[in-house]
């Protein structure tokens, strides 16, 4: 498990992105502007320090608000397919520079190299699929009730789109709002999270490019910094008609609320607490790739990464051999080393995290059967690297009650039916994602079924990490209800207006009140 220590072209890649040691960190287009406190941005790779970033204040933010509603008085009127073309154009930029941001990615987050391209590609993906949806974005007609009438419904942007992000994907999040809410004809305002704004800075400055090469207004895009305070300014402005947050339940509630408080629209993903069933018929091999990856995959910090696995007590003895054995075969160190398959945890408040997953676990009655560890020593100066551990559990345990985003995996027994199995797989707060390892039809489809998974995202025969843009993603319960990226998603970042035209010489009225005039 040794650490690797390299440069691996980062500066390289910041200076492609543009990006510099900078006091930015709040922008309209192509200006920068900020007069808050300075943030400071290490890497969990090796500690250093990438680049400081002024926090967005209330004067700042105001001259984004009024930049982003002027563009929008424009940008709505600009055509679909118009608005498409410049998305298509972004999504080629993002082509040009992938390796240079997917290196950012996994150098200021820590997960790896490939999952850093992965990421850079789902946003190009994205930018494809809003090039095609913007040529779609269609209505509805329908026959009046009165002769002579015809009745529609259409669809319009809403306004300034306001966007929340979290560090575990610090920019294909992002994307996937941007992208449809562009096309819709929205303009954006997006406050990466705290933990990884230089990732934000560079996206900012690759779409100000596109937006200035076709002449368009500055404030179609637009970038603030800061914590949790600078997200409030959001979610308290009546401007900002749909607030879109990624992040914890907890802060989920407070979005919630506020924009709620206002009358406002919020589109919510939050937490999860993923599982996956294992019954008597699995294919083993799958299963252990599967939950292997879905749960040591960007360090066990995605909100769809595997917590749980529910094993048939029949199979429970040689799959927890299999997911052992497994573990040992894994690499942990610099992420931008290919050879590693773990990188680090995003700080230090995600390793006391992990830490006390396992105190926790072991106090309710658990059993560790891979330790876990603090990593330590050569290639491991940053204090966020640890040993992906598992233990035997039981589902009502308060510890696996509750998402811990580190590479943590409980293993829970079953027996009897599939229905055991879903009545613990469903007996949590969160309801992201799920899957099911079987090669029985029936089970497959009972798990898919109106009894089934009570999950946004149910899978068979592939983990719960990961999710193709094509497909809503989002979940229930706790984990918010919203639903971004593909399918019919592009509604939420648009009004609906019914319309009714009469091409007649006559007014009837409703109920068959008469004025005589």
């Amino acid at each position: 498990m040794a650490a690797v220590s390299a440069d691996f072209g980062i500066k390289e890649a910041l200076l492609e992105l543009g990006v510099k040691d900078i006091n930015e960190g709040t922008s309209t287009g192509s200006n920068h502007f900020s007069n808050g406190e300075i943030l400071e941005s290490h890497s969990p790779v090796d500690g250093k320090l990438i680049g400081k970033v002024k926090a967005t204040t209330q004067a700042d933010y105001d001259k984004v608000m009024e930049a982003a509603t002027t563009a929008f008085k424009e940008w709505r009127t600009k055509p679909a397919p118009l608005r498409g073309e410049v998305v298509r154009q972004f999504g080629e930029k993002l082509r040009e520079k992938k390796e240079a941001l997917g290196k950012l990615v996994s150098y200021e987050m820590g997960k790896s190299y490939q999952e850093g391209l992965g990421e850079v590609q789902e946003m190009i993906d994205i930018c494809d699929f809003a090039v095609g949806l913007s040529r779609q974005l269609h209505g509805l007609t329908m026959h009046s009730e009165r002769p002579g009438h015809r009745m529609y419904e259409q669809y319009h942007p809403l306004g300034v789109v306001g966007i929340i992000s979290a560090f575990n994907f610090p920019v294909a999040v992002w994307a996937w709002n941007t992208a449809l809410a562009w096309i819709c004809g929205d303009v954006c305002v997006w406050k990466p999270s705290e933990k990884t704004p230089i990732c934000g800075i560079a996206c900012q400055n690759i779409a100000a490019e596109v937006f200035a090469a076709n002449g368009l207004p500055e404030g179609i895009c637009n970038l603030i910094n800061g914590d949790y305070k600078v997200g409030e300014m959001m979610t308290k402005d009546t401007r900002v008609p749909l607030v879109s947050a990624t992040g914890s339940t907890r802060m989920g509630k407070i979005v919630a609320k506020e924009v709620a408080g206002r009358l406002g629209k919020s589109l919510l993903e939050l937490g999860g607490n993923n599982a996956i069933i294992v019954t008597p018929d699995a294919d083993v091999k799958m299963t252990v790739i599967g939950a292997v990856f879905g749960a040591v995959g960007t360090a066990g910090q995605r909100c769809t990464s595997t917590r749980r696995l529910i094993i048939h007590d029949s199979m429970y003895d040689t799959v927890k051999d299999a997911i052992v054995k497994a573990y040992g075969q894994l690499r942990i160190g610099n992420p931008l080393d290919e050879n590693n398959h773990v990188g680090p945890l995003i700080d230090a408040d995600a390793v006391k995290m992990y830490e006390n997953a396992l105190t926790k676990v072991v106090e309710e009655g658990g059993n560790i059967i891979v330790e876990g560890e603090v990593l330590s020593g050569e290639g491991y100066e940053s204090g966020c690297y640890v040993k992906p551990a598992i233990a035997e559990a039981k589902n009502e345990f308060e510890i696996v009650q509750h998402e811990t985003f580190a590479p943590v995996l409980y293993l829970l027994k079953y027996s009897g039916g599939v229905e055991n199995a879903l009545d613990i797989q469903n007996g949590v707060a969160q309801g992201l994602s799920s899957a099911i390892m079987t090669n029985n039809l029936r089970e497959a489809e009972a798990f898919l079924s109106v009894a089934g998974s009570d999950c946004g995202i149910a899978n068979v025969n592939i983990g719960t990490s990961g999710a193709e843009i094509g497909g809503a993603f989002g979940g229930e319960k706790e984990t918010g209800g919203g639903r971004e990226s593909g399918s019919d998603a592009w509604k939420v970042y648009m009004r609906r207006q019914t319309n009714t035209i009469n091409y007649t010489t006559d007014l009837p009225l409703a109920q068959g009140i008469k004025f005589d005039l």
